[in-house]
């Protein structure tokens, strides 16, 4: 329980002082220009974002990746309320393939860049999950 408390106290922490400098840094913004520009936001964004979540640890990595994950559907989506490509059905199923299909060839030719848990899920799927010596190895553990 107490990690638990101690991980959801700290990304609270993280994004009230990200609100914070963002907030901040828009209304300095704005005040200096006389007007918000659209850069702005990414400005405020930028800067919140790299003294907050710069630090590499587990929370903040779960943070920044769910919100890349995001931004990803999100530019796909924009390039369909753009008329650029496709149409709103298409665009999931073309974000699923590229991403299997670019995490599948990372896992084969550059594992190294992966995160470890995913690299330990991965090589049990689909490099341990070939080598059993009988039925059981293959539904309980592989021996590799």
């Amino acid at each position: 329980m107490k990690i638990i408390f101690n991980a959801t106290f700290q990304h609270s922490k993280n994004l009230a002082f990200f609100v914070t400098i963002y907030k901040t840094l828009l209304i300095l913004l704005r005040r200096s220009k006389g007007k918000e520009s659209q850069s702005d936001s990414f400005v405020a964004g930028l800067v919140g974002g790299y003294i907050v979540f710069g630090e590499n640890n587990g929370i903040n990595q779960q943070i920044v990746l769910y919100l890349f994950s995001r931004i990803l559907v999100g530019i796909a989506k924009l390039g369909v309320k753009n008329g650029i490509y496709g149409a709103p059905e298409t665009t999931f199923p073309i974000f699923a393939s590229v991403t299997w299909g670019v995490v599948m060839w990372l896992f084969r030719h550059n594992r190294d860049v992966l995160q470890g848990s995913l690299q330990s899920s991965m090589q049990y799927l689909y490099n341990d999950s070939e080598v059993f010596d009988r039925f059981k190895n293959f539904l309980w553990y592989n021996v590799a």
